[in-house]
Parts: structure tokens; C-alpha cells; sequence
């Protein structure tokens, strides 16, 4: 990648906020505080939360790519030490280019991997044979989903920022699509082997090709779409199918759908990051539902035939008589669908005895002379507790 000496220094082309200040956190965060402040954030910011709010999507964008690069330990590292430019998708995609001429020049040209030579001699690369197939680099995203959705499965579309072949040179990186000529110097191979002779013997090295800067071939008139990397971006749409069952903090990947891959290697994946609303009146536990069901003390002391809204709508049950507050009661298969099996979980029915408010002087008598015509007998619990109080 090549970039531009102004009066000495580097600038570069765009300015992006920091990804650490993006998610509030210190650079050397550990991958655990990284993953719950970027879970925290997505569900406090998701567009879907602030329909009246322009800016949401474009924040909520940032906060994504953030999250995308600081929780790949290896772009993090390119991110850490290069900055933004370490983790654009096309800085040194054809090798640092170039030769290098100096720092004098206003505006000139410069060429980082000289520079690392001048100091450590030999040819700079970032690891490995530039020209051999490596694999596309995953994208990460999120989707926040309403309790049903989670439960059921559902289809949702999201836009990712994605590295794709170059569509004007077909990946070959030069202006007119033509594969470049292989350097005569490496053969192709991108890298070159050297011995010399010293008082110990000879020492045999291989280092990245000096003269096409490790690519096996030389890049005379680069595509100007792709800077000669042979790969550029594009805003898409991707449909995904989350599965029933799927709970908050888990995953969906779409393989292949990531980034694409460089000299014939694979594409990444797409991971998309499951975020559940609460429901206002159902709670997850695995694959159980819990709902807690307020009745009145008539309809637990003599039982009653209930409504209970569950997953699929209200169901009928029979409480019986003197059930006590608290009590839960199972509805097998009327929970959550177990992921990627067959089968549900049950729902659990939590009773709640609501004591009467705001009692008038007439029905304070009547409960009086209620609970005159009552004995031990029907407070079992109560007369334990005393009983062991003795």
C-alpha cells in the first residue's frame, strides 16, 4: 500500500474513530471485556430500537466493524500496530510496491517495505509467501430478534461491507484484467533463497522476492479500482435463516460468505451475533419458558379453569382446589424448540395468590368471619412453623 510523505510525516486518506473509544474500552481489553461491552452496546443501539433516529444504522455499522476487528486476535494485532491502515482489506494486498526514493520530496511516494529493509535488511513481508492461497477474512454482524422470532426461527436481511474480486480487472490486478507477467527473478514462487559463507559454515535463508515484493509476479500498470490488490468492497444484502431455538449471545455463521479469499484461497464467513428482546411476560431458561400467573385467593382456594397465554396462544387448564402461591405447573411442549433437533420444552405456569386491596368495612367483616369459621386444620404450614417455634 502506498501512501503519501507530508513535510516528513504520513497521513492517511480517511480518519475513522478508534475502535477501543468505540465500544468504551482501554487498548489491551481482554477478548471477554471486548465481547460483553460490544453485546451491551448492540442491544442498546440497534436501529431497530430507534426508529426516529437517522444516525442509529450509521452508529450502529461502527460499533459492528469495531467488534469485527478487535475480536479477530489477528486483525487486531494489524489494528494495534498499523492502525486503521493494518486492517483495510487492500493495505499491502500487492506487497509494499514500489521503489523507495527518499524522504525529501513534498508529496512523494513512498515505499514502506524499503524502509524496514533499510533498517533490517533483506525483504520486509508480512509473514509467509505473499502469492501462496490464503483464506478471506470473516465479517461480523448482529441481529436482534423479538422472543417469537428466537423461538420459532425466522428470515431476516442484514447489509454487510464486503471484500470481493475486483469487478472491473476480475481479481488479476492490473488495468486491462491480463494476469501480470511472473517475476523472472523468484519464478513465480515469491520468495527467494540465499547462502552465505561464514566461519561456521554456510547459512542458507529464504526470504520474500525483493524485486516483486513477495507476489511472484510483477505489477507494471496495477488496476486502478483495486490499487493492483485484485479485491475491493461492496455494500450487500445477505438473507439469514436463523434457526428455531436460537438463543441470546449464540451465533448464526453463513459460511463462505465472508470476505473473499486472496490467489485462489476460500471466502470467510459471515457471523452474525443473536441479540433476544425480553418478552413482557415470558422468561427463557433453556428451553423452558417460565410465566407467572397472578389469581385470586377464591380461585386458588376452590379452583378454577384458567386462560394461560403461552408460545402458541392461550391454553385451558384446570388448577385445583387449594393450590398454594407459588406453585408451578408444567405444560409439556409448549416451550422453546430445541436447536437444530426435534422436540420442545415445557412451560412452566408460576401461580400467584394476589391478596385483595382496598377492602371496604363490609368486606373486611365478611373476611373476618371467614377466617373465624377456619381452624388449624386448614393452615397446615402454619401450624408446622408454630409447632417447631415450641
Amino acid at each position: 500500500m502506498r501512501i503519501k510523505a507530508l513535510h516528513g510525516g504520513f497521513f492517511m486518506p480517511e480518519q475513522k474513530r478508534d475502535y477501543y473509544e468505540i465500544l468504551g474500552l482501554q487498548k489491551g481489553a481482554s477478548e471477554d471485556e471486548i465481547k460483553k461491552a460490544y453485546r451491551k452496546l448492540a442491544k442498546e443501539s440497534h436501529p431497530d430500537l430507534h426508529p426516529g433516529d437517522k444516525n442509529a444504522e450509521a452508529r450502529f455499522k461502527e460499533l459492528n466493524e469495531a467488534y469485527e476487528i478487535l475480536s479477530d486476535s489477528a486483525k487486531r494485532a494489524q489494528y494495534d500496530q498499523f492502525g486503521h491502515a493494518g486492517v483495510d482489506p487492500n493495505f499491502g494486498a500487492g506487497g509494499f510496491q514500489g521503489g523507495f526514493s527518499g524522504f525529501g520530496g513534498f508529496g512523494e511516494d513512498i515505499d514502506l517495505g524499503s524502509i524496514f529493509e533499510s533498517f533490517f535488511g533483506g525483504t520486509f513481508s508480512s509473514g509467509g509467501r505473499r502469492n501462496a492461497p490464503q483464506r478471506g477474512d470473516s465479517i461480523r454482524s448482529s441481529l436482534l430478534l423479538t422472543f417469537e422470532e428466537a423461538a420459532f426461527g425466522c428470515e431476516k436481511e442484514i447489509e454487510i461491507q464486503r471484500v470481493e474480486v475486483c469487478g472491473r480487472c476480475g481479481g488479476a490486478g492490473t488495468a486491462g484484467g491480463d494476469a501480470p507477467p511472473t517475476c523472472t527473478v523468484c519464478r513465480g514462487t515469491g520468495q527467494v533463497r540465499t547462502t552465505r559463507q561464514t566461519p561456521l559454515g554456510a547459512f542458507s535463508s529464504t526470504t520474500s522476492c525483493g524485486t516483486c515484493g513477495g507476489r511472484g509476479h510483477m505489477m507494471k500498470d496495477p488496476c486502478p479500482e483495486c490499487r493492483g490488490g485484485g479485491l475491493s468492497r461492496r455494500k450487500m444484502s445477505l438473507t439469514v435463516k436463523v434457526p428455531a431455538g436460537v438463543d441470546d449471545g449464540q451465533t448464526v455463521s453463513l459460511r463462505g460468505q465472508g470476505n473473499a479469499g486472496r490467489n485462489g484461497g476460500p471466502s470467510g464467513d459471515v457471523l452474525v451475533d443473536i441479540g433476544v428482546r425480553q418478552h413482557h411476560i415470558f422468561a427463557r431458561d433453556g428451553t423452558s419458558v417460565h410465566c407467572d400467573f397472578p389469581v385470586t385467593f377464591a380461585e386458588a382456594a376452590l379452583g378454577a379453569e384458567l386462560e394461560v397465554p403461552t408460545l402458541d396462544g392461550r391454553v385451558k387448564y384446570n388448577m385445583p382446589e387449594c393450590t398454594q402461591n407459588g406453585t408451578a405447573f408444567r405444560l409439556r411442549g409448549k416451550g422453546i424448540p430445541h436447536l437444530n433437533g426435534s422436540g420442545r420444552g415445557d412451560h412452566f405456569v408460576h401461580i400467584s395468590v394476589e391478596i385483595p386491596r382496598n377492602l371496604s368495612k363490609k368486606q373486611k367483616t365478611m373476611v373476618q368471619e371467614f377466617e373465624s369459621a377456619l381452624h388449624d386444620g386448614n393452615y397446615p404450614g402454619r401450624k408446622g412453623f408454630f409447632d417447631k417455634v415450641k
